[in-house]
């Protein structure tokens, strides 16, 4: 349990001494928000679905959990290169604790970048049905963070480069943000993209976020957290056997 915690608190310690880092990557959330939430905020009201800005943000604060997740992947690789992850590999600690403790810190960090665009979305007009259900939400967060850290995890522990790292990475999370209902409703979508979405993680992260602060979603919020625990488990199982195989 030590090294786990050890491992973690490294990763929030990286998190808040980058300034740039936290400042930087609320850039592309930001943009979002404003460009695509006052932009097509009038049409998607006259089209009759309500206040565009109220179904943007759980699915931006989605997002923004997601990439940030998914790319700390990098710093394993970074360690890799640079020696760290071989000190780490030969202490008497299982290659399994190691990855939860990294998996975790870099879900702790996903998670609090959610948090910090679900404060810039309530500075700029996001209203929650109910400020009591901030605090779910946070945990739903946590659970989003967990799969998408996990993932990122999985996918570095099979490569050594970083610029491959970002295509392949990109080249997965770009149709799963698409296609996760962020940015518009699920309904009425072809048949084939709608058993794609159905496989998508961030498409039951993203229902469970508007379920819980603004009362709206497409599945109940049971199937949704049982959906994403279950991919988190699936995902936690490879990862830990790619992780085993790592040779540094």
């Amino acid at each position: 349990m030590n090294a786990i915690y050890i491992l973690w608190l490294r990763q929030l310690i990286r998190y808040f001494r980058s300034k740039s880092r936290v400042i930087g990557s609320l850039a592309q959330p930001l943009l979002f928000l404003v460009a695509l939430g006052f932009g097509f905020g009038p049409i998607y009201s006259k089209a009759g679905g309500g206040n565009y800005i109220q179904f943007l943000v759980p699915g931006i604060v989605g997002m923004s959990i997601m990439f940030t997740a998914v790319f700390m992947g990098i710093e394993m690789i970074w360690d890799r290169q640079f020696g760290f992850l071989k000190e780490t590999m030969v202490a008497p600690v299982s290659r399994f604790n190691i990855m939860l403790g990294r998996t975790l810190g870099g879900a702790t960090v996903a998670a609090l970048q959610g948090v910090l665009v679900l404060a810039i979305s309530i500075a700029i007009g996001f209203r929650p049905s109910n400020w009591l259900f901030l605090i779910p939400a946070v945990l739903v967060m946590l659970l989003i963070a967990l799969v998408f850290t996990t993932l990122g995890t999985a996918i570095a522990s099979l490569l050594d480069d970083m610029q491959g790292f970002q295509l392949i990475v990109n080249f997965l999370i770009m149709p799963m943000f698409f296609l996760s209902g962020a940015l518009f409703p699920l309904q009425g979508l072809p048949t084939a993209i709608t058993e794609i979405t159905y496989i998508d993680p961030l498409s039951y992260g993203v229902d469970a976020l508007r379920n819980i602060l603004i009362g709206t979603s497409q599945m109940s919020l049971a199937i949704n957290l049982f959906a994403i625990v279950a991919i988190w488990l699936l995902l936690t199982g490879i990862g830990s056997y790619l992780f085993s195989k790592i040779e540094v």
